[in-house]
């Protein structure tokens, strides 16, 4: 699986594309004539196509000239290099710089990249604790890729924090360092309901263990949490195996364990573990299980909504995570 298409919702919003409408009306007389739509009625996206003659900053600065921001909920961040890969760095000082226009900022998707634009092992992300800083009030981020630049320097990382209004998280990338899986465990998030790593491959930077996932399992440093995603794993057995005895699960409502190379022996560990009746799903996607197996899963699991899609051959010797390059 790839990532194949821009998000067309965020945080409950439909999402509108600024810079396209800009670029529309550009076409048509004048970027003053654009057609925008309230600035509380979607999720703004900003984001630059390929060999696009404005940079991301130009792009920037005409959304906050433009929209009375002051009112928005919701952004995306698009692709903010027209060519190759480059550091969110830029973009990021760009919005801590306007928090104090942004004072109703509920939701950020920091890199809505396809694959086209970008592979997500490639998308050169940076320290984003300023953001969580920056926005005391955000109540969901959700930051793709975490590639270092050319040069080795720079990316993914998080400092341990303590941020009170914080109730989604999502990290999606091909490998996401142990690094920061270990400072999301540091972190401080009394009203987090939502986390989902998409932990990936070691040859793109996924370097945790499950000895990294232990804080998030035994329940007690997220009060408020209700759906847990450990996801897209070469180690996804072992999760599984870990999860069937996990603390955390009995307070859950929902369960990833999708996207990796999840097999009979991982599925076989949650069967046997506690109780998982009282979930309301539970998302196995992208896997390599056994008909006999997921059978066992339905019977066990008849209530529970269960995501058994993109099985894989559990035969074949070649298993892979959903999302890696």
């Amino acid at each position: 699986m790839a990532v194949t298409s821009h998000i067309e919702e965020f945080h409950g919003l439909p999402v509108f594309d600024f810079v396209q409408a800009l670029e529309e009306a550009e076409e048509g007389g004048g970027a003053g004539s654009a057609q925008l739509p309230d600035a509380t009625a979607v999720a703004w996206r900003i984001g630059l196509d390929y060999e696009s003659e404005q940079t991301w900053g130009e792009r920037w600065q005409q959304f906050l000239d433009t929209v009375g921001t002051e009112r928005v909920t919701a952004l995306v961040i698009g692709q903010w290099t027209p060519e190759e890969p480059d550091s969110f760095q830029e973009p990021l000082d760009a919005l801590v710089a306007a928090a104090s226009r942004l004072p109703a900022l509920r939701a950020l998707f920091a890199g809505d990249i396809t694959y086209e634009e970008c592979e997500i092992s490639w998308i050169q992300q940076c320290d984003v604790s300023p953001l969580l800083t920056a926005f005391p009030e955000l109540a969901e981020l959700v930051v793709r890729g975490a590639s270092e630049d050319w040069d080795g320097k720079g990316g993914l990382a998080l400092k341990p924090l303590r941020h009170e209004a914080l109730k989604a998280l999502r990290f999606e990338a091909g490998g996401l360092p142990a690094s920061v899986v270990r400072s999301v465990a540091a972190c401080e998030f009394p009203a987090l309901e939502r986390l989902e790593l998409w932990l990936g491959v070691d040859n793109y930077g996924g370097d945790a263990t499950i000895n990294d996932l232990t804080p998030f399992l035994d329940g007690t440093g997220l009060p408020a949490l209700r759906h847990l995603g450990l996801q897209n794993s070469e180690f996804q057995d072992e999760i599984a195996a870990a999860v069937a005895h996990a603390p955390v699960v009995a307070r859950l409502e929902s369960l990833s364990l999708a996207m990796g190379v999840l097999t009979d022996q991982g599925a076989t560990a949650l069967l046997e573990g506690q109780p998982l009746t009282h979930l309301r799903s539970l998302d196995l996607h992208h896997h390599f299980l056994t008909e006999a197996v997921q059978q066992r899963l339905r019977q066990a699991l008849p209530e529970v909504e269960l995501d058994l899609s993109e099985p894989g051959r559990p035969d074949d010797q070649w298993r892979y995570v959903a999302v890696a390059e």
